[in-house]
């Protein structure tokens, strides 16, 4: 991998054209995540692709080629999100539902999709570390270099999260 995304940044076309046919599914992937929407995830993931033609030469090999390209993903759906395109809110008419109404294996889902929805409410860094360290299990290090911050900062972004979601999840119920 790491001797195509040389050859990529060194212009070579091929190698960049290969590059981006193995990490479209990953690009497409982290987009979902972060938006909650398959036609929003496939424009991100097609400006991400146009974006790394641009880009590409600028990595440096500091970090894992992996982690530099979640970065672009992430700043790509901020980006897009920002500029007020379809933005994409998940409202729930799961708010109107009580674990009192649906069956057994019904409940669990309920909650969760709650929960979710209630993380997408956060403010923008706290949504973006709950959703690495706890949807994506990266570890609070692995979180500082995507998010280009320290580690102190990620915890603290998540104990803010946990205060927060504390106050969104009880408005919900």
């Amino acid at each position: 991998m790491e001797e195509l995304v040389r050859r990529a940044a060194g212009g070579d076309r091929a190698a960049f054209g290969q590059l981006v046919a193995g990490q479209y599914d990953f690009i497409f992937a982290i987009a979902f995540k972060w938006c909650g929407n398959r036609e929003d995830a496939e424009d991100i993931a097609q400006d991400v692709c146009i974006k790394l033609a641009r880009i590409i030469r600028g990595y440096d090999g500091r970090a894992a080629f992996s982690t530099w390209l979640y970065r672009v993903v992430v700043n790509s759906v901020h980006d897009r999100q920002r500029q007020g395109r379809r933005r994409q809110k998940k409202v729930f008419a799961l708010r109107d539902m009580t674990p009192e109404k649906l069956p057994p294996e019904q409940e669990q889902n309920v909650l969760r999709n709650q929960l979710w929805a209630a993380v997408l409410e956060l403010p923008p860094r706290q949504r973006d570390a709950v959703l690495l360290v706890y949807g994506e299990e990266k570890t609070h290090a692995e979180c500082a270099r995507i998010m280009d911050c320290g580690e102190a900062t990620v915890s603290g972004h998540i104990h803010g999260a946990k205060k927060n979601l504390k106050k969104l999840l009880r408005a919900i119920s």
